[in-house]
């Protein structure tokens, strides 16, 4: 939750940046998270193709390792190369996020009457900014509200602008922050984008996407989110 004062009054929302938690891969075998499993998960066909391995369905330890360096890069507990509902999902998203292209706008669910807008589709986690119909940056994977801190959806302005803003509440840095939404903003984080279960509400970042989204927006434009993040 960031700590945004202005004209002497506070005001308080939730923000993005939230420590990795736990999660259980759907029936994954208790190891220790420093191991790799032997025993194959439900998604084990799946994952493999992703990751470019022969597809056999079978866990071999080069399927481990490639599985455990996956979920080690992007944050996924446990890590032990378990083919799990999480890691897939994951997998899934990236998929469907690719096929995007780079139409994001192509069922016209952001207005294209607003001139600049920031673009946040919740239910495949990316963004862009557009203006008219005219695709001005991205689209690029974003981290939104986890569940219970989804990141609220409508047509919001930009009202606050904070290069080196800090989250007094969580006491983390929350660099190129443009609030939207009460607490709620775009913002860089040095996790992955795909880094489970998501943010506190705000619109997680690459640093180098933020960094553009801060040289590309101005107070009072337009932000318009929709869709609802998968989990939530």
């Amino acid at each position: 939750m960031g700590d945004i004062r202005r004209r002497g009054a506070v005001v308080l929302g939730i923000t993005g940046l939230v420590a990795p938690l736990t999660l259980a891969l759907g029936s994954a075998p208790a190891q220790a998270a420093t191991s790799c499993t032997t025993q194959k998960g439900p998604y084990q066909k799946q994952v493999e193709k992703f990751l470019g391995r022969p597809v056999d369905g079978k866990q071999s330890a080069a399927d481990c390792k490639a599985i455990k360096a996956f979920q080690t890069k992007h944050g996924i507990t446990p890590n032990i190369g378990y083919a799990g509902s999480v890691t897939w999902g994951v997998m899934d998203l990236m998929n469907k996020q690719k096929a995007v292209g780079n139409k994001p706008n192509a069922a016209g669910k952001c207005p294209t009457n607003k001139g600049r807008i920031a673009c946040v589709n919740l239910t495949l986690q990316i963004s862009w900014i557009q203006d008219g119909s005219r695709l001005v940056y991205g689209p690029v994977p974003v981290r939104t509200g986890r569940n219970g801190y989804e990141t609220r959806t409508g047509l919001k302005k930009i009202y606050w602008r904070d290069i080196d803003h800090v989250s007094n509440i969580y006491n983390v840095p929350m660099p190129y922050s443009q609030f939207f939404d009460g607490g709620q903003a775009f913002h860089s984080v040095g996790l992955s984008m795909w880094n489970p279960p998501g943010s506190h509400g705000c619109v997680n970042m690459t640093k180098t996407t933020a960094k553009k989204y801060w040289s590309l927006l101005k107070n009072g434009d337009d932000v318009f989110v929709y869709g609802r993040k998968p989990g939530t």
